[in-house]
């Protein structure tokens, strides 16, 4: 099927083939008749399967033949796009102005870390589509700098994500500043039992669309796991960046601190490396992750908040440098790479204290990960597991585990080891025959919260 037989216009037809795209992906021939009929959605859909056009192509027409109900010198908002990130806002926006770009309607990006005056002035001349972070939003609209009592169309990309983050409290107090009579879209690659809580409030007798098992890992991309020692994992990066020539690499760290060590030491090695994670400025993670586009920067290396929205066709490698202690977000990770349809590679350099971590994902994605110990960098077999969260003197572990965060018991035991008066799982025994423990510039510094909640780079 063709994008002009489910109904679009054909200015937007125009505009999708001019961006290079003929055939609609499967969660766009499901996503983009269901909008366009009006009602309210629900849409599990993995990272990279085209989501993003699924629903701003028919939010473009809806709002292109929609008649305003009020009529006004002062154009009035019409469509909010609630997501987790600034790097996502600032996608999403893109993908509004590339698929509008026949259409009179406009829009912009609001999100923080920048300046908030340049972004009053764009609201205050009028726009159709704001795409919003919700802490800056908020922000804007106590400064009464944005009016959403006439919003049409509410979306949530990425709404699983949002949750993990603590913005629920937000997500709610925007939902109060809207008109009651709306259509709402919720986009969420994996369906806990927070998301259907937030649907059931949200929604209203939605279609239901799911294009991916549920919590799945996408099948186009090959997945490995290679043990390593705590001290080596490193050295392991590197050797693999080198002896397979890797040029385009985008590599996960478990907190701010790892990712600045890790790039610093790359950067000693000779291989070029950026880091874009919450606490740098919006100009530098922009600048890197341009360069990372281009090719021009051999490795990008990110904590898991600042990645999202990192959308980047063929990007062939993906790199768990630590393995997240939130087993949804690995699915996330990953999903970097084979995105729609492309192949990907993504490769998990695990430690024996992560193999609780391990264990976890594969639990969730319901796949066992290869295992591949790479000559001259076996684990020693004599290697203890070490609680991940107890390594850095003075560090606090986040209030609330995360979810799917092993937890230690009574006994204190570590994750890899065998809980007192119970099983190991599945994965730290396979683990438990390759030994190792392997941490490397991962382990959080002083006062530093793991990855996986918290709201730093949400303004």
């Amino acid at each position: 099927m063709s994008f002009s037989t489910l109904g679009l216009a054909e200015p937007l037809v125009r505009a999708v083939t001019e961006h290079g795209y003929t055939i609609p992906t499967p969660i766009q021939l499901q996503a983009i008749p269901a909008v366009l009929n009006g009602g309210d959605l629900l849409a599990g859909a993995q990272t990279g399967t085209g989501k993003t056009a699924g629903f701003v192509l028919p939010l473009l027409q809806r709002l292109t033949l929609s008649v305003v109900a009020k009529p006004s010198t002062h154009k009035i908002v019409r469509a909010l796009i609630l997501t987790p990130t600034r790097e996502l806002a600032a996608q999403v926006e893109e993908s509004v102005r590339i698929y509008g770009k026949h259409t009179k309607l406009t829009s912009t990006v609001i999100f923080g870390g920048v300046g908030i005056n340049p972004q009053i002035s764009q609201l205050r001349k009028g726009v159709d589509i704001v795409v919003a972070t919700p802490g800056r939003l908020l922000d804007l609209h106590q400064q009464r700098a944005v009016n959403l009592s006439h919003v049409e169309i509410l979306v949530l990309d990425e709404a699983d994500r949002m949750l993990d983050m603590g913005f629920i409290h937000d997500i709610k107090k925007v939902l109060k500043l809207l008109p009651a009579a709306r259509q709402n879209l919720l986009f969420s690659a994996t369906f806990s039992n927070e998301i259907k809580t937030l649907a059931d409030g949200l929604l209203n007798n939605p279609a239901l669309i799911e294009v991916a098992r549920r919590n799945s890992t996408v099948e186009a991309i090959t997945q490995k796991v290679h043990p390593v020692d705590r001290d080596k994992k490193r050295q392991l990066l590197s050797h693999l960046i080198n002896t397979q020539n890797w040029h385009q690499v985008l590599v996960f760290t478990r907190t701010k601190h790892g990712a600045n060590r890790l790039a610093e030491l790359l950067n000693k090695d000779g291989i070029t490396a950026l880091v874009i994670h919450g606490n740098k400025s919006q100009g530098a993670r922009t600048k890197a992750l341009a360069e990372f586009k281009t090719g021009d920067l051999q490795v990008l290396v990110a904590t898991d908040i600042a990645a999202r929205g990192i959308d980047i066709d063929q990007l062939p490698h993906v790199v768990n440098y630590d393995l997240p202690n939130v087993p949804e977000d690995y699915v996330h990770r990953i999903g970097r790479t084979g995105r729609a349809g492309a192949s990907g590679e993504a490769i998990s350099l695990v430690c024996i204290d992560e193999a609780a971590f391990l264990h976890a994902i594969e639990r969730l994605t319901k796949r066992e990960i290869p295992v591949e110990v790479i000559p001259g960098f076996e684990p020693d077999p004599k290697a203890k597991a070490e609680p991940i969260q107890l390594r850095s003197p003075g560090h606090r572990p986040a209030r609330g585990a995360p979810r799917g965060a092993p937890k230690q018991g009574k006994t204190g035991s570590a994750p890899g080891q065998k809980p007192a008066g119970g099983k190991r799982p599945p994965s730290s025994q396979r683990f438990g025959n390759l030994p190792g423990g392997g941490r490397g510039g991962a382990a959080a510094g002083p006062g530093k919260k793991p990855a996986g909640r918290g709201g730093g780079n949400s303004r």
